[in-house]
């Protein structure tokens, strides 16, 4: 094997005479270079998305929720919740009273999600307050019993909501909810109560900062005219891949009447959906890897049929066929390995640098995050370059073949 490597490097180094042999045997590196950059930058970009998102979405969110089947609420929940908060692998448990209502501030308003909590509670499922200020959480404890009542009860916004409804810190806002009385005459009036804005959080993930608003349980339940009711006691678990499995202890231990559901049920389509783009990714990135082995098969045609005395000289000399076949192989090899290591060093130091400096931005109305993710994996690298080096290998069969068929008599007939 030593001798088929030595001359199929040799004729990698094309002499002047041979120079468009050089040209597109080095337009073969390159895009064999190129097309695996590309896979490894776009698959790390898809590994990115799919961290954040879920990173995001698994911190903002409980990975386990426990609700009544007929969407009649918790009563009595101290007791139950106090149970279940040590049933094995769960890690917190929190209360939760959510309702759908109108913010308004004057003339905007926006609509949301008001989520009633005792903030040490969600603090054990939930990292979504962890960005608001120390003071704007601590607004939200519960009041002692016999303290005096602030004149507004505090509210936490997400960032974006506040922007929308035009507040800031310290200011009023109106909340309105569906859940209004009935009037003698039969229609409804909606209730609405003031709150004061103690502060805002921003996530990073736009449909919660866009979308929710945080208050004390007590007064969303004074708000929905929910006295000691709840919507749904949250879990997080230490192991939250099986968090299918503890859901379904959690609703067996809570009895018949409850039901559970779970982060990967209601983010479902969602990674799918992520999965789907990176197979579809894959595809039609590699198809520039093919293009590039179709390089592979040009330079190396050109080059059997520039080789054709040397090939015949070597054979009329004892050289078997099998061994001229190896030598371009090997040929074909070389070019897919050097492509392929340049490919796979650029690709990572692109995605390291994209990763790091963080310096492609997005709408986070759109993308749900405000910059392109990074996050490369080594077995990419590995799966990419077998394929590339796969594909490559296939494209120097014909060319090998033929090189090795070569009748020495016939090459060397008029020279």
């Amino acid at each position: 094997m030593r001798f088929e490597l030595y001359v199929a490097a040799r004729y990698l180094r094309a002499k002047r005479r041979q120079a468009v042999v050089g040209v597109v045997t080095a337009i073969s590196v390159a895009g064999v270079a190129a097309g695996v950059a590309a896979l490894v930058i776009a698959l790390a970009i898809t590994n990115g998305m799919r961290r954040d998102l879920q990173d995001k979405l698994v911190g903002a969110t409980a990975n386990v929720q426990l609700m009544q089947v007929e969407g009649q609420g918790i009563h009595d929940w101290r007791p139950l919740l106090a149970r279940l908060r040590h049933l094995p692998h769960v890690t917190g448990a929190a209360p939760e009273l959510y309702e759908q209502v109108v913010v308004a501030r004057g003339a905007r308003d926006g609509y949301a999600l008001i989520d009633g909590i005792e903030p040490d509670d969600e603090s054990t499922v939930s990292s979504i307050l962890s960005t608001a200020t120390p003071s704007a959480v601590a607004a939200l404890q519960p009041q002692p019993a016999g303290a005096a009542q602030a004149a507004l009860p505090p509210i936490v916004l997400g960032s974006d909501l506040a922007e929308t409804i035009g507040a800031t810190v310290g200011d009023a806002v109106m909340v309105v909810s569906p859940q209004g009385e009935l009037t003698p005459m039969g229609g409804l009036v909606p209730k609405y109560m003031s709150f004061r804005v103690a502060g805002t959080y921003h996530s990073g993930f736009y449909q919660y900062d866009a979308e929710m608003g945080f208050v004390r349980l007590a007064d969303a339940q004074r708000l929905f005219d929910e006295p000691d009711l709840l919507s749904v006691m949250s879990f997080k678990v230490d192991e939250m891949n099986r968090a299918p499995q503890i859901a379904r202890a959690i609703e067996k231990a809570a009895g018949p009447g409850y039901m559970t559901t779970n982060w990967t049920e209601q983010n479902r389509e969602l990674f799918r959906a992520l999965k789907l783009e990176q197979v579809v990714t894959f595809i039609v990135i590699g198809l520039i890897v093919i293009v590039a082995a179709l390089n592979i098969l040009i330079a190396l045609t050109m080059m059997v049929m520039e080789k054709t005395r040397d090939i015949a000289v070597m054979m009329s000399f004892g050289v078997a066929p099998g061994q001229v076949r190896r030598i371009f192989l090997l040929q074909g090899f070389l070019i897919s390995v050097i492509g392929t290591a340049l490919g796979l060093a650029l690709g990572y130091f692109a995605s390291w640098a994209g990763g790091h400096y963080h310096f492609i931005h997005l709408s986070a109305e759109v993308y749900s995050i405000d910059t392109l993710p990074f996050a490369p994996r080594a077995v990419d690298g590995v799966i990419v370059a077998a394929v590339s080096i796969g594909i490559s290998l296939l494209a120097t069969l014909y060319p090998s073949s033929a090189a090795a068929s070569v009748l020495p008599a016939e090459a060397l007939r008029y020279e």
